[in-house]
């Protein structure tokens, strides 16, 4: 399974890049705005520390617009994917920015299986569906990720299940265990991800007992 960063945050992406764990990273007009810094220097940056994909989302809301917003953020870098809303105008700028312009595209806001049936339908290269907004309204958002798995593999689509919204380390556990492609997730639970308070123990119980034996590696 590959891990993307959900950050703009380029000094926190440059830690955790290079630790050599990070596949991508994804962003959003949120994250973008939060880093309170001008849009294109900001994802050049990004797309310099992660070699692997870099989602970028369009905020226009027609066809047009997205497709004409789609090939200015694809001038920024070869990793750049262009990321769309999952509404019928970003449907068909997903299918349009794929075949005519090569786009590698990023269908996100995904919250039912039937809506990621019709994202791979118009091509796209990835899709975002959203667990922790689904867990928020009280419904099981994991149980989207087996569905879309489900179709997903039925017809032999191409489009890569990228679980976002993720709160908890249970959550990249679970989209595991789903069949997930990617899980993009906060810094905070990419750190936590390799912690367990037993590693903790045994590692302090092996280092107390090798420093009582008076060796030296």
């Amino acid at each position: 399974m590959q891990i993307f960063i959900d950050s703009a945050d380029t000094v926190e992406l440059a830690a955790l890049a290079a630790t050599g764990l990070v596949d991508g990273v994804t962003t959003n007009p949120s994250i973008i705005a939060k880093a309170g810094k001008p849009i294109f220097p900001t994802l050049k940056a990004i797309c310099e520390i992660v070699s692997g994909p870099v989602s970028a989302e369009s905020v226009a809301l027609d066809h047009d617009g997205m497709v004409a917003e789609g090939r200015k953020l694809m001038a920024v870098a070869p990793n750049i994917v262009v990321k769309l809303p999952l509404t019928m105008e970003g449907l068909k700028a997903c299918r349009t920015l794929t075949e005519q312009y090569g786009a590698k595209t990023n269908v996100t806001l995904c919250f039912s299986a039937v809506q990621a049936l019709m994202a791979a339908k118009a091509g796209a290269t990835y899709i975002s569906p959203f667990l922790g907004r689904l867990d928020d309204g009280g419904q099981d958002g994991m149980e989207l990720i087996r569905e879309i798995r489900a179709i997903y593999d039925n017809y032999g689509y191409e489009t890569q299940v990228l679980s976002a919204s993720i709160r908890t380390v249970a959550h990249v556990r679970d989209a595991a265990l789903a069949g997930t492609d990617c899980a993009t997730i906060p810094p905070n639970i990419f750190r936590a991800l390799y912690k367990h308070v037993l590693t903790d123990v045994g590692l302090e119980a092996f280092l107390k007992d090798w420093k009582a034996s008076g060796q030296e590696i």
